[in-house]
């Protein structure tokens, strides 16, 4: 049974040859998870349901799975092995509060082989999928996995808060030992469906040194490309809708603020794209590959496990998002910069690398050898801001509203507007103009002219409104159309707006300056530059 013929991104160089951790094949790794899964999640039905204590976070239990069977254990082929489960409780909370029924976590793992996927990773673990595609199993470090368990409490709390989150969801954490050797594994969600074709595959990090996929990477039939490739390939960035990305961000802020309250860094986004303009000459050789099993009466559907479900607020139904379109499979409407429709698939992955003192080495000395801001080992505070920088300036855009682009046929509408408009100021001007010309021909009385001075107030060099009769003799006598000086102080071509429907002004006022009498009318509506328009100066 050879893991490399059931995966299409078989190991290059010997095709048949099968995978080895530890110097222990891959198919007994496959065999011995799921024999440990089936015994200890069997078990643990026997128990009563009760609430999380903290020590139960530290609990770790042990079985030992003979080769031969025992009373409780089955007969296998496989070298004796012991297997610990870490926390079986907790784990049974989180898998509860994603909706995973014990049955169906059985079903999803124990049923049918387990798939091997290539690793693009220089980690050099183990990755397998289950026949459902639910699930991801993976194999991990001394040091991740007891990181793991002590982010446990944490990792709680923070999914009761939001369980919608772009992190990965721990189901389990298991340890087989066979021959003095560890191999731990978790049990996460699958990010990227294998029923969906993922046209690009990309992990990010928003570093840039030796962020490139090597040659070896370029060569398989699905490369997972980084950040380097991405600015390549899709300079642009990736375009959302203003409610999907603002969800988006906001989920990515959030995430990011938890991992850097655990001092975690060197995670990555994994996205897949998945373009639907190609997906239509393909549906037909898709549907025939990779189905999901058929047999299973109503299929598995772990809670906010999708891309949509992720990002979505509480008051959102992601569901009756997969409900309509079933074919998304929760995949995030997009678009390319060339306007491509996309489905995207994300998570935030490898979130168990914490900034311990190997790292702060690693850091120290790449930061003396190149730039340091530009590798990927760096504090969690700095690493956290760089990777939301990344997302939301080069990888993640939003779609502005059009603006009208600059046609013939709205130059010319605003050339007719201007026009228009030039008409309409210079009818204007002249009307005013005339009125100023029958107000002086007719010969304005005193009695008419104080009547508008009255409207004007809190003018202390105004003329009283009940002048002595010297001055209204002399007034009277003085003023005649020929001894009235009009001073315009607008030009005519100046733009003004008057929109007094009778051309009058709405009030004017006397001035007495150094033995000149100044009329000044004061319209209301008219919006002109200069403060001192429309003056008439009375000559005494």
């Amino acid at each position: 049974m050879s893991s490399a013929a059931e995966n299409g991104d078989a190991a290059p160089g010997k095709p048949n040859e099968e995978k080895t951790y530890k110097k222990t094949a891959s198919s007994a790794i496959k065999g011995a998870i799921q024999l440990g899964i089936g015994y200890t999640v069997g078990n643990l039905t026997s128990k009563p349901d009760r609430d999380v204590l903290m020590q139960d976070f530290y609990v770790v239990e042990s079985v030992f799975l003979p080769s031969e069977g025992s009373n409780l254990t089955p007969a296998h082929h496989y070298p004796d092995f012991r297997f610990k489960t870490y926390a079986p409780l907790a784990f049974r909370y989180f898998r509860e509060l994603f909706g995973i029924k014990p049955d169906d976590y059985l079903y999803s793992i124990c049923s049918e082989p387990l798939i091997e996927l290539s690793n693009p990773g220089a980690s050099g673990s183990l990755f397998f999928v289950t026949s459902d595609d639910e699930f991801i199993i993976k194999t991990v470090q001394h040091k991740e996995a007891e990181f793991l368990q002590k982010l446990l409490p944490g990792y709680y709390m923070n999914l009761n808060q939001n369980p919608r989150t772009l992190l990965p969801k721990f189901y389990g954490l298991y340890c087989m030992q066979s021959g003095g050797i560890n191999i731990r594994i978790v049990v996460m969600n699958n990010v990227l469906p294998r029923a969906m074709r993922m046209h690009f595959t990309y992990d990010l990090k928003g570093s840039t040194y030796k962020r490139r996929a090597s040659r070896k990477e370029r060569e398989k039939s699905n490369p997972t490309f980084k950040d380097l490739d991405f600015l390549q390939d899709m300079h642009e960035g990736l375009y959302f809708d203003t409610e999907t990305y603002n969800a988006l961000m906001k989920t990515l802020q959030r995430d990011c603020r938890v991992l850097e309250s655990f001092k975690i860094m060197d995670y990555s986004l994994l996205l897949g794209i998945h373009i639907l303009d190609h997906s239509l000459k393909e549906k037909e050789e898709e549907t025939s590959q990779n189905v999901p099993d058929a047999k299973r009466p109503g299929m598995q559907k772990v809670l906010y496990s999708t891309a949509m479900e992720s990002i979505q607020g509480p008051g959102k139904s992601g569901d009756g998002i997969i409900t309509e379109n079933p074919d998304t499979m929760g995949g995030i409407p997009a678009k390319s910069h060339r306007g491509e429709k996309l489905l995207l698939f994300m998570g935030i992955i490898d979130i168990l690398q914490s900034y311990r003192l190997v790292k702060k080495l690693e850091h120290s000395w790449k930061a003396l050898v190149y730039d340091g801001d530009t590798v990927s080992v760096h504090r969690p505070s700095f690493y956290a801001d760089r990777f939301l920088k990344f997302m939301n300036s080069r990888v993640f855009k939003k779609i502005q509203a059009l603006k009208a682009s600059p046609s013939k046929k709205r130059c010319n509408s605003i050339a007719a507007l201007k026009a228009t408009s030039q008409e309409i100021v210079s009818s204007i001007s002249q009307e005013w103009k005339d009125e100023k010309h029958d107000l002086l021909t007719e010969g304005q009385s005193f009695s008419s002219l104080d009547e508008e001075a009255l409207g004007s107030r809190h003018r202390p060099d105004l003329v009283p409104s009940t002048p002595s009769l010297f001055e209204a003799a002399s007034l009277a006598t003085t003023i005649s159309s020929s001894s009235l000086y009009v001073n315009e102080h607008y030009p005519h071509d100046r733009t003004a707006l008057y929109s007094n429907s009778k051309g009058l002004p709405s009030s004017s006022t006397f001035t007495l300056e150094e033995g000149t009498i100044y009329l000044t009318s004061e319209p209301n509506t008219l919006e002109i530059e200069e403060d001192n328009a429309s003056v008439l100066d009375v000559y005494l």
